[in-house]
């Protein structure tokens, strides 16, 4: 058999590779198709992160508890070292995989996916899939008293970035990416995916006016499919069929909305109070997972219905099967387990205990009222099923995805009426008490804002590091004034900071103290010096500091430089951050994300019209390709040195008169036919137009 020759095998390997580069480059530029496809593909393999958690759950709890389908009558026979030392030993694990892998790993997940699309565009580091898929799976496994829907979410999500991220898509389809993935994850838990679907734009992305919603549709009907493939079509829950028994029966329920909604903010509260609790001890955050494993273990000895994702109890109580008294206890008691789980540093969602919390309270208000008006009202479980919804959308604040779900379980349009009443009631009353929901909280206790829109977020994205002054104007203490009064006079700065003999930041000299003793003690000038005039209470940033925190710190101390440190070495000073540059980059920003806005639905308005104003002097033209480039590479063109003009998009003829929209690649040659799509200033572009 004959070998080619290395030069010639280069060169061929070059041409198959530039194909293949061509043809997916021409391939990703074709929005509808290409946003379909990939949200097929993540739909798959959201499904598949779905079922891939469930299993190993199973693993997990064979592994700690010696049986892979693990119920409450067999946890009740375990000894109580089993008990305790199951979710303790997880705990552990747990513990290593977020401290060691992936602290996005740690807790419910969500909000880091919100956090994610509100910061940095989508962007989800891919270990993260990994790490959630096994400490969730641990956590749950081994007994802590948190959910599967939320890790689901976060992997899926994570997906959806990862793909993204390979693709080397724009930040707009990135949020699209990740929010087809939240939507595959909770629908192939729920086996619902409408209410994947709304969940996923609700919460998620929180913004029902989005242009590319079937994506989205798409990837939720695609990991229900293969969650049905591999679990078969069944509910997630035992759900009888239940139907209004009077029209006087609504009363009850808007009562359970009310209670419904007290329950909501009690597991809030609770929740964010025990992991600042936990937060606030000085022990090792392992240590910490172990130590909410072992306090769980202790409250499963008395009750072990708070072990795990709880769906056991749950179907007990939607059939009816648990007394009223033991379902109030429930209610209160797996708030604090869940609360202790995630606030010790587990990993699971809060979903789950959410509808279990809400099944209970229903359960016991359901009990009352059949005992108080038996021919008016239904048994337990209708109420244990509306309270299911009321108090997940209580919670969350999203009314439309709790009724989905609720409505695709039961697939019954009978209870729609109460639970609708229920669920909108406990909304109304906790988001009139507490404006953020269980996972919005989190977000602005980290200073991120989703309700006063994203650009409130573009600060906390951004870095000090990115605008920090490397050279300061950094004086001697024993400078004398006159010295100093020429420095000030020379220089734009309004703060001069002092570092003594080892380089030691004393604190800084401001425009208005040398304007001071200018007016006020003119005689002294002649023997002041720098460290007579210091001010050694300034605040001090480091590189890595957001600016969102910084202008906070500029506004409390009214200056306009403030000094940053090393982040080892408080004393040391490595430059400053000027509050001009924090607003001319926060500005600019603005701009540039409403002009990529701009410029992605312009490229559509070119069809029609071949000219349209950008910004200032700025346009966006099609023009046919110069005579003078045709046949030369975009790289040989060098048309963004030579005219100032940046080429966005080639469009290129097709046999039938059509033009596909290519994103063009430094190799690509430019052909007779073609029309490039540009930005520049007017008269650049005409220059362009015109060259032979």
């Amino acid at each position: 058999m004959k070998i080619l020759p290395r030069p010639i095998f280069k060169s061929v390997h070059r041409k198959i590779l530039s194909l293949i580069s061509d043809y997916f480059l021409k391939f990703r530029a074709t929005e509808h198709t290409f946003m379909i496809i990939v949200a097929v593909v993540i739909g798959f393999l959201g499904g598949l992160g779905a079922v891939g958690i469930q299993f190993l759950i199973k693993i997990f709890q064979d592994l700690f508890w010696g049986d892979w389908n693990l119920n409450l009558e067999y946890i009740r026979n375990v000894s109580i070292y089993v008990k305790i030392l199951a979710p303790t030993v997880g705990g552990f694990f747990v513990g290593v995989i977020v401290h060691f892998v992936a602290k996005e790993a740690k807790g419910h997940g969500v909000p880091e996916v919100m956090e994610a699309i509100a910061l940095r565009n989508g962007y989800i580091r891919a270990r993260v899939v990994l790490a959630k898929l096994l400490a969730s799976s641990i956590c749950i496994g081994s007994g802590g008293s948190t959910g599967r829907e939320g890790p689901v979410i976060q992997v899926g999500s994570s997906i959806g970035s990862v793909i993204g991220q390979f693709l080397r898509v724009n930040p707009e389809r990135m949020k699209i990416f990740v929010a087809c993935g939240a939507a595959a994850g909770i629908a192939a838990a729920f086996n619902a995916p409408v209410a994947g679907a709304l969940f996923s734009v609700e919460i998620i992305l929180g913004d029902f006016g989005m242009a590319q919603f079937s994506p989205i549709v798409i990837a939720s009907v695609m990991a229900t499919v293969v969650s049905r493939f591999f679990l078969g079509n069944f509910p997630a829950f035992q759900v009888p069929k239940y139907h209004l028994v009077s029209p006087i029966e609504l009363i009850p329920y808007a009562i359970l909305g009310i209670l419904a909604g007290l329950v909501a903010l009690l597991f809030i509260k609770t929740l964010y109070a025990l992991e600042d609790y936990f937060e606030k001890l000085k022990i090792n955050d392992i240590v910490k997972t172990m130590a909410g494993g072992f306090a769980v273990g202790i409250i499963g000895i008395f009750v072990p219905h708070i072990y795990g994702v709880g769906y056991n109890s749950m179907n007990l109580a939607l059939l009816g099967q648990l007394p009223w008294l033991l379902m109030l206890a429930l209610v209160f008691l797996k708030i604090l387990a869940t609360s202790i789980s995630l606030g010790s540093g587990g990993s699971g969602g809060i979903f789950a205990p959410s509808l279990f919390m809400g099944t209970m309270t229903g359960g016991f208000f359901g009990a009352l009222v059949h005992q108080i008006m038996p021919q008016y009202s239904a048994s337990s479980g209708a109420y244990s099923l509306v309270g299911m919804g009321a108090v997940v959308a209580g919670a969350t604040h999203a009314p439309i995805t709790a009724i989905l779900i609720i409505f695709e379980l039961t697939n019954d349009y009978a209870i729609i009426l109460p639970l609708m009443i229920s669920t909108i009631i406990a909304t109304i009353l906790t988001t009139k008490l507490k404006k953020e929901s269980i996972y919005t909280l989190k977000l602005v206790r980290r200073g991120i804002d989703l309700f006063r829109g994203k650009e409130v977020n573009i600060l906390r994205s951004l870095n000090v590091s990115v605008i920090m002054n490397k050279n300061p104007v950094i004086i001697k203490p024993d400078l004398n004034f006159k010295e100093l009064l020429e420095l000030v006079v020379s220089r734009p700065n309004t703060q001069f900071f002092v570092v003594d003999h080892k380089n030691k930041l004393l604190g800084s000299v401001s425009l208005q103290d040398v304007r001071r003793v200018l007016l006020d003690q003119e005689y002294l000038t002649d023997w002041l010096i720098a460290l007579d005039l210091v001010n050694e209470n300034i605040p001090r940033v480091e590189a890595s500091d957001d600016l969102a925190s910084v202008m906070k710190v500029f506004g409390f101390y009214d200056l306009e430089e403030i000094p940053v440190v090393d982040g080892t070495e408080q004393e040391k000073i490595i430059g400053s951050v000027l509050r001009k540059d924090i607003i001319d980059i926060y500005n600019k920003e603005i701009v540039r994300r409403n002009l990529s806005q701009e410029i992605s639905s312009s490229v559509k308005l070119l069809e029609k019209i071949h000219h349209i104003d950008i910004v200032d002097d700025y346009v966006m033209a099609e023009i046919p390709v110069p005579f003078g480039l045709i046949g030369k590479s975009i790289k040989e063109t060098n048309i963004r040195a030579k005219f100032e003009v940046q080429i966005l998009m080639v469009k290129r003829k097709k046999s039938d008169n059509n033009y596909i929209q290519t994103i063009p690649a430094p190799s690509d040659k430019l052909q007779v036919d073609d029309l490039l799509v540009v930005m520049g200033r007017k008269k650049d572009i005409e220059n362009l137009r015109h060259m032979i």
